[in-house]
């Protein structure tokens, strides 16, 4: 009980700190523009900028979901020197909880995916799920209100990537995609292909990198404690009004830029919290990148979408969100949420984990791997610190991973 109190108190002064945040966004701002320091221009600019910045095409797409939420996709048609493969899918990369896809290029060109992908004249599609920095406008409901915010990793998966897919198909004229997704964008997409069937003959092809669906053996400290007060962080943050979790700001690009830099005696406090999350491995962060990084994730998130994960880890099951035994009477006749039936997934999986990683445990990825119908091929990758976020950032992603996800690609 005391531990729970601890965490609690730590959650509300958490709230509190982003509140404050949000309000002194302005001022932050004059302060950073007047502060004497290195700065890389990259912790600025959009996913757009960025593409542009180092010559290559770029366009947005606004997408709109079955529950009217607008969705921003971000678009390289072809590399930067090299016309687009009309022989071939369009791939979509989407990105995990709190991130964007600024995930997919802040590593920079000929290292990121995006790029590698663009530069072998693949059209490439970033997704942006509703409510971080890019997607967070609906028809007819606002940001500032609760409802906006209503919603999980679910919806993302039965209304999002269905929305999202359908649209690039249009527009490509193409009948299938690739699908590449980070963390949660692997939730997403077992979500859609056990409830919306009819999407697996719509993709040639996912790539898991770090899948999560199952998560009881994870190893990161922090969720782990954060799993055993889910119900009790919820509730605080409703009666508080916060239904938004870390949504990008002002004050956090700040931080990063003072404390993370090259030179602040504090970036081993910037590096350690991302291993404590993610699981240790110093050999393969670039923390040059780590104010970008930081000028970019966290890009915001529901609530209810990490509570849901909480869900995951104490239940050891992959199923829908649990509104209490009322609640799930109410919403599915029955006093447990459902599973997910992941039977019903039938389009080629390919699953790339690791032995390091503190979300996506082996074990759980394992668990993940006997439920498909299909047997997934397993790719382990092959650095045994590699962790979590070294799927996005590490040195040596691109040979470590991306190089075989490409050649999986090409010769499908």
């Amino acid at each position: 009980m005391a531990s729970k109190v601890i965490i609690v108190a730590i959650c509300l002064m958490a709230a509190v700190f982003l509140t404050e945040a949000r309000s002194a966004k302005q001022l932050t701002e004059v302060t950073k523009e007047n502060q004497e320091k290195a700065s890389n221009p990259d912790v600025d600019l959009t996913t757009p900028d960025l593409l542009a910045k180092y010559g290559y095409p770029a366009e947005s797409h606004t997408v709109q979901t079955d529950d009217g939420y607008l969705l921003t996709l971000h678009r390289i048609p072809h590399g930067k020197e090299v016309a687009a493969r009309a022989d071939r899918p369009p791939v979509l990369l989407q990105h995990g909880l709190l991130s964007s896809s600024a995930d997919w290029v802040v590593n920079g060109p000929g290292k990121a995916l995006a790029y590698l992908l663009a530069d072998q004249g693949y059209d490439v599609w970033l997704g942006n799920s509703r409510g971080n920095t890019y997607s967070r406008k609906h028809v007819s409901l606002n940001p500032s209100k609760d409802k906006f915010w209503d919603f999980s990793w679910h919806e993302m998966g039965v209304s999002d990537l269905p929305a999202v897919i359908d649209y690039i198909i249009d527009k490509t004229g193409s009948e299938q995609i690739f699908y590449a997704g980070h963390s949660m964008g692997t939730t997403m997409f077992y979500v859609l292909a056990s409830e919306r069937p009819e999407y697996n003959s719509k993709i040639r092809a996912h790539f898991s990198l770090a899948p999560v669906a199952f998560m009881s053996h994870l190893k990161s400290p922090l969720i782990q404690l954060a799993s055993k007060v889910d119900d009790e962080l919820k509730l605080l943050l409703d009666l508080m009004g916060v239904y938004e979790f870390l949504p990008h700001s002002g004050l956090l690009t700040l931080i990063g830029e003072l404390f993370c830099n090259d030179e602040a005696i504090t970036v081993d406090i910037c590096s350690n919290v991302l291993f404590l999350i993610a699981g240790y491995d110093s050999s393969q962060l670039n923390r040059t990148l780590l104010p970008v990084i930081l000028g970019h994730t966290p890009a915001g998130a529901s609530t209810k979408s990490v509570v849901h994960y909480g869900q995951e880890v104490g239940s050891g099951k992959f199923r829908k969100y649990d509104h209490g035994l009322i609640g799930n009477l109410f919403t599915y006749g029955h006093i447990s949420p459902p599973e997910y039936d992941l039977k019903k997934v039938t389009a080629p999986v390919f699953l790339y984990y690791s032995d390091n990683d503190w979300l996506a445990a082996v074990k759980d990825v394992d668990e993940l791997s006997k439920k498909l119908p299909k047997s997934p091929q397993k790719i382990h990758v092959k650095l045994e610190s590699f962790n979590h976020l070294d799927y996005l950032w590490a040195i040596d992603a691109e040979s470590l991973v991306y190089d075989e996800v490409i050649a999986q690609i090409n010769n499908l």
